[in-house]
């Protein structure tokens, strides 16, 4: 088998489908509405915080599709959340749990870490010199 084999077809742009090649986002569903428009807006968020659309693998493509809908999926929870009267179902609580579970796994998969805030107390020094940046005070 030659070397050119190995890397597989090469297919026309116009023959691949509508999802793949980025025109449509879910077949037979209108790209308009609300939810659909939520969702390209969280693809591409994620797909920006991974470097872009040129620099992500097909892998990482389908990750963040997966937690992106998993995202609008629980956004609209929380909503019917607030705007019911008493408890939560039960059922639909345990759904919500589960969804955030999974949202939480995909999410590690693609790199999301814990970053600790920096809580060390300036030094008098520094915090004259914010001061003084910001025109609270006069340089000493």
């Amino acid at each position: 088998m030659s070397a050119d084999n190995c890397a597989g077809p090469v297919t026309k742009p116009e023959a691949r489908s509508a999802i793949s090649n980025g025109s449509t986002l879910l077949a037979g569903v209108d790209g308009r509405s609300t939810w659909a428009r939520r969702l390209r807006d969280l693809i591409e968020l994620h797909t920006n915080d991974l470097g872009g659309v040129l620099n992500i693998s097909e892998a990482e493509k389908a990750i963040v599709r997966r937690a992106s809908v998993l995202i609008v999926e629980l956004e609209r929870m929380e909503t019917d959340f607030a705007l019911a009267e008493g408890a939560p179902n039960i059922a639909t609580l345990d759904a919500y749990q589960r969804a955030a579970g999974n949202l939480r796994r995909l999410l590690e998969s693609l790199g999301l870490e814990r970053r600790q805030r920096d809580v060390t107390p300036p030094t008098v020094d520094r915090y004259v010199a914010s001061l003084v940046g910001e025109g609270k005070a006069a340089p000493p």
